[in-house]
């Protein structure tokens, strides 16, 4: 998926990013050639499935950011992060949701007993049925995948403040984690307005360096053999890898999951260790 180059109205809006998270850092003044806009909430006529609102009738009110997550560096505003800003010989490990929970379990026990650290990336829609795993997951850092995974390069603004927004308040209730600052656009599908948009949501977005392709199953050609010598080849320091724990819809293979002890074995082979995402806003 290649970025597209940033217009006119990705400037304003990463403006109005920027001076979100500058008010809420402390700082006023916007970089030069950025004009100052207003960020406003944007009411809906009626809350998303599963959403929390105030009693009665009338709209539901998706929550605003608060100063508290708004503590992001400069340097990751205005783009998405591909690789960690380090030259330690660290990897990111990150999975996301999808329409099965079939390799959780797996994975978790292999974090576990490899003493790993990992992010994971969850839709509320996969919260909401699976709460108890969700809560297994959240032992972890967990970041905010949208509601329910559409493409947001195709919503309105205001649909994509409510996709960001209930997917958070569902995150949040059911696994006590607020998702912020971490966000993973659906399909890593991004424009310069979108990720100016989300940093005025208090978000940074993650993308990856590597795609395991895990999630092409053994029909279309994987195996467990390929998904690790796929993340090792792309091994390198700050490579944030991307890896999926639901199962191919059609073969119920779950690759990536049966891989992960060949790719921590393989990568501390090489000398490497492992950070969350949470490295990158230190």
């Amino acid at each position: 998926m290649s970025r597209s180059m940033p217009h006119a109205g990705a400037v304003a809006v990463l403006g109005a990013g920027l001076l979100a998270l500058a008010a809420c850092s402390g700082g006023t003044v916007p970089p030069t050639g950025v004009t100052p806009t207003t960020v406003s909430s944007t009411r809906v006529s009626s809350a998303p499935p599963g959403a929390t609102g105030p009693a009665g009738p009338g709209p539901w009110v998706p929550p605003s950011p608060t100063a508290a997550a708004c503590a992001i560096p400069r340097s990751l505003l205005g783009r998405p992060v591909e690789v960690l800003p380090t030259n330690r010989k660290v990897v990111a490990l990150t999975f996301d949701s999808g329409g099965s929970s079939d390799g959780v379990t797996s994975v978790l026990a292999t974090l576990a007993r490899e003493h790993v650290p990992a992010t994971f990336f969850l839709t509320s829609d996969f919260v909401d049925r699976f709460p108890a795993l969700s809560r297994d997951i959240a032992a972890h850092p967990v970041g905010n995948q949208t509601y329910d995974s559409p493409d947001l390069t195709a919503l309105t603004d205001s649909g994509i403040r409510t996709e960001i927004r209930s997917a958070a308040a569902r995150i949040e209730a059911v696994t006590g984690r607020d998702p912020r600052p971490l966000l993973r656009f659906p399909d890593g599908a991004l424009t310069a307005h979108l990720v100016g948009l989300v940093n005025a949501e208090c978000y940074v977005p993650f993308r990856w360096t590597v795609d395991s392709l895990g999630w092409q199953g053994v029909t279309g050609g994987q195996s467990v053999d390929s998904v690790v010598r796929r993340v090792l080849a792309g091994a390198r320091p700050g490579e944030i890898v991307l890896l999926r724990l639901g199962a191919h819809p059609e073969d119920h293979s779950t690759l990536d999951a049966d891989a992960l002890p060949g790719i921590i074995a393989g990568l501390r082979a090489g000398g490497y260790g492992f950070v969350t995402l949470t490295a990158a806003l230190r």
